[in-house]
């Protein structure tokens, strides 16, 4: 194996890396939070100890698990060496220095927590774990995603961590023994860094319960499901409940609490390149990387409740095919009639469960909620209205900056269509430059030539172009 070449592959992102002997015996597993750096640490000539330095010469071939975080790499490294049993990982097989984390698998509602010492009952231990810090880290995200009971002895009664989703209280029946050990199940599949087995079973429960129209469980498994995701692609985990959340929920009568919030927007002027837009927020925060835009395809005039059904319909059948989670609220700039257009589309869809919908029209800020004939009678100091207020503007924001994009952008194509010797790759390549007009009145020679395609004989023929535009603009302006 060429080592320098397999250097070269490794990611510089958090993760567990494995040496590998000549027979493919594992030799040592180790964790890091830049794997490239780390790894690369072993081949440069410098003073290593003398295990390290005795391994190094057996190494012929190197792998590595990528993840996001460094909490989640320390489970999967523990894991991994109490699998492989690797031969200089041997401070890690009998040191009772290190924490472990103990799963008590044979109490009715099983715990998960810090351990030290050795082993000495018949429940499951992982580790032991290098990093304590990293280690309690860890332990919050697992509690916060499969919120299981972490007090020692069960209380009579649901204590705050129930009240605000922190655990799913067996303590007073919410659930029985048997859904409880799915959730033992399910953290053991993470434990032991099943990503995979992990997410599909979490789907088929999140389906079968849907299926059977029990929309509560189906919304849980979603929530975790959606929460596994975030630490996957290195966001964070969701924080604790908003205030603003908790009121949304008594203002609307809702069953469960509305922790996703999708809201819908469409911008036009005069009929004029319409424009759809969604916002998504969790948990009162927005989720940016969640948003969506949407070019309106099947609306000819200006028909703001047909733009609305067409984005409505085009988002939630994506959804379903790619079974993503859906929101608890979908919330939509408008009154009255957009709720009722948007009830009827969604009840088109095939397969998707009832959703909740509501609308707020701007002006007297009145909130429209479904098999309500009049708008719902909310403070205007309510949390709950300023946090549908708040996903409100921040959904027109979108839409209009969308619509404006697309203007900009519409009108540098056709600025660009009158300068000869510039075809559509070129345009295309121009436009994901500047993007609009106004932006090359910036632009220098040399910032222009560094487009690819563009030599400087056509970036000199693009700025006399737009100087004899703008001087033709000014005089039509002073006139």
């Amino acid at each position: 194996m060429d080592i320098k070449k397999k250097l070269n592959n490794i990611p510089n992102s958090p993760g567990v890396y494995l040496f590998f002997g000549r027979k493919r015996e594992t030799l040592y597993i180790g964790k890091a939070s830049n794997l490239r750096k780390r790894v690369s640490s072993y081949f440069q000539k410098k003073r290593l100890n003398l295990r390290m330095s005795s391994m190094v010469p057996q190494i012929e071939d190197i792998d590595y698990i990528e993840t996001k975080t460094s909490a989640e790499a320390l489970i999967y490294e523990a894991g991994l060496i109490k699998e492989k049993k690797p031969k200089y990982n041997v401070e890690l097989k009998d040191d009772k220095s290190y924490p472990f984390l103990k799963l008590t698998v044979k109490e009715k509602y099983p715990r998960l927590f810090i351990y030290r010492g050795k082993p000495d009952d018949d429940s499951i231990y992982y580790g032991p774990y290098t990093d304590v810090k990293l280690l309690k880290k860890s332990l919050a995200v697992i509690r916060n995603i499969f919120r299981m009971r972490s007090c020692r002895n069960l209380p009579k009664k649901a204590c705050l961590k129930a009240y605000i989703r922190g655990c799913v209280a067996p303590c007073d029946g919410s659930i029985s023994e048997a859904e409880y050990r799915k959730i033992v199940d399910e953290v053991k599949l993470f434990l032991e860094g099943k990503r995979e087995a992990l997410i599909d079973r979490l789907s088929r429960q999140m389906r079968e319960a849907s299926e059977k129209t029990n929309y509560e469980k189906a919304i849980s498994l979603r929530d975790k499901i959606e929460a596994l995701s975030a630490m996957w692609k290195g966001r964070k985990p969701p924080p604790p409940l908003q205030r603003e959340t908790v009121e949304l929920k008594k203002v609307l009568g809702l069953d469960l609490l509305p922790v996703r919030i999708e809201a819908f927007d469409i911008s036009n002027i005069h009929g004029a390149a319409p424009v759809g837009s969604m916002v998504s927020f969790f948990n009162g925060k927005p989720q940016k990387d969640e948003y969506r835009r949407f070019r309106i395809k099947g609306v000819s005039g200006i028909d703001d409740y047909a733009m609305t059904r067409e984005v409505i319909r085009r988002r939630y059948e994506r959804v379903l095919k790619e079974k993503k989670p859906l929101p608890d609220v979908i919330l939509i700039d408008g009154g009255k009639g957009h709720l009722n257009a948007v009830k009827r589309e969604l009840d088109n869809i095939k397969g998707l469960p009832k959703m909740n919908v509501i609308c707020i029209a701007k002006g007297e800020e009145r909130v429209y909620a479904e098999n309500k004939k009049r708008p719902l009678r909310i403070p205007a100091s309510s949390p709950a209205l300023k946090l549908i207020m708040r996903i409100r503007d921040e959904t027109h924001r979108f839409a209009i900056s969308y619509h404006k994009f697309l203007r900009a952008k519409d009108a540098l194509h056709s600025f660009l269509d009158d300068i000869e010797g510039i075809g559509e790759k070129r345009k295309k390549a121009i436009i994901s430059c500047f993007g609009s007009v106004e932006r090359l009145k910036d632009a220098t020679l040399e910032s222009v030539m560094q487009i690819k395609g563009i030599d400087e004989k056509t970036a000199r023929k693009i700025l006399e172009y737009f100087s004899a535009y703008k001087k033709n603009r000014n005089t039509a302006y002073a006139k």
